[in-house]
């Protein structure tokens, strides 16, 4: 059977940081999916094998931060990389409280991104592969 493709889930309101970001991701060699929203996002239900989510945290609607306790919620094994353009403390420390596997701030450098978003993807590789069996 064939891996399935990398997937990085693009999450930002604002449609240049998509575009920009799915430019680097596919350059990269990573299949990008984005999306307007992060309810956009749940409500596609994407698949979350061999996948994480690029979100930023402050968006019309629901927040980057909302979204991964919906995740978690949901028991959803994706990561979630964190960019923003407001770094403040107590965001940046519920992130990581809640599980967020990097938060970058923007403009975000390209060699950082990458490597969160392989580091996202062996945290989901690594809790994957304690859950149990479907039964």
């Amino acid at each position: 059977m064939l891996a399935q493709p990398t997937t990085v889930y693009v999450i930002d309101d604002d449609a240049s940081v998509r575009d920009a970001l799915a430019r680097l991701l596919t350059s990269a060699g990573l299949r990008a999916c984005t999306f307007p929203s992060a309810d956009a996002f749940l409500q596609a239900g994407c698949p979350a094998e061999n996948a994480c989510v690029v979100a930023d945290v402050c968006m019309q609607g629901m927040s980057g931060l909302q979204l991964q306790h919906e995740l978690r919620k949901a028991g959803s094994s994706l990561r979630v990389v964190f960019v923003t353009a407001q770094d403040r403390e107590e965001t940046r420390a519920e992130a990581v409280r809640t599980g967020g596997a990097a938060f970058l701030v923007k403009p975000v450098d390209d060699q950082a991104l990458l490597d969160a978003i392989q580091w996202a993807l062996a945290l989901s590789d690594e809790q994957s592969e304690r859950a149990p069996p479907p039964s």
